[in-house]
């Protein structure tokens, strides 16, 4: 890990990180550890070659570029109450694009399964699993998601303590009751804890408001806009992250 530690001035004013606190990590997944948008889009394509031979009317009127996305943004908006939980929106925006179709209906959770095991296979960041090793070794590391991927499946779990999922816990971020069951989780108070995630809102503020010390993933040299909130470290990679943590 030779990436040099990073601290971006221009977008955040770090409160400064105390590692003596530190007894746990708590790390979000999507964005974090991988990139989300090149899974989901190998996942919608290996959805619609299913289609293409189970349902291929529903796969005919899915051709035209962004339905089947723009299908799964409507759902999220018409389905208010499956906001936390990813694969329900997934599979019930399967279903109605079998049913506008014309298709059977019945076919939704095959069909959602090849669209999960997909998702499941991920490309980590070069810097993810050398840091998630380094951290892991060092700390109980819990996973908080309000995604649907699954650190077993994908082949990580053996560096988790736990791992939480809005879905599961009937939560998701930025809601503090999932950060501290996380902490709970890994035996520690939430003062104890580092969260280390990309998202301001949900990783940041969320953290911040649980009590957690925050470090903020921001890879793209984004703002941050949640002042008064600062987080307590903004570091370029998972790499610059354990350098700052002092190893």
């Amino acid at each position: 890990m030779k990436t040099p530690f990073f601290v971006s001035r221009r977008t955040a004013k770090d409160t400064g990180l105390d590692p003596d606190r530190i007894r746990a990590i708590t790390l979000d997944l999507d964005d974090t550890l991988w990139p989300i948008w090149p899974t989901i889009e190998r996942a919608e394509a290996a959805l619609h070659a299913w289609l293409t031979e189970h349902a291929p009317a529903t796969a005919a009127w899915g051709a035209t570029p962004g339905v089947i996305r723009s299908v799964r943004n409507h759902m999220g908006t018409t389905r208010p109450d499956l906001a936390h939980d990813m694969s329900a929106l997934r599979l019930e925006s399967i279903r109605l694009m079998l049913q506008c179709a014309g298709d059977d209906t019945t076919l939704a959770e095959a069909a959602f399964e090849v669209f999960f095991a997909e998702r499941q296979r991920v490309d980590l960041y070069e810097d993810a699993l050398p840091a998630l090793e380094w951290l892991a070794s060092r700390f109980p590391v819990v996973a908080v998601s309000n995604g649907n991927a699954d650190v077993h499946r994908i082949g990580l779990g053996a560096h988790f303590r736990a791992a939480f999922s809005a879905r599961e816990f009937g939560v998701g971020k930025p809601d503090a009751r999932i950060f501290l069951a996380a902490a709970e989780a890994a035996g520690v108070d939430a003062s104890e804890v580092l969260h280390v995630g990309d998202d301001p809102h949900l990783d940041g503020v969320g953290a911040l408001q649980a009590g957690m010390q925050m470090a903020w993933l921001n890879r793209e040299g984004q703002a941050w806009s949640h002042a008064p909130l600062q987080p307590h470290l903004t570091v370029k990679d998972l790499a610059a992250l354990c350098l700052a943590l002092g190893k």
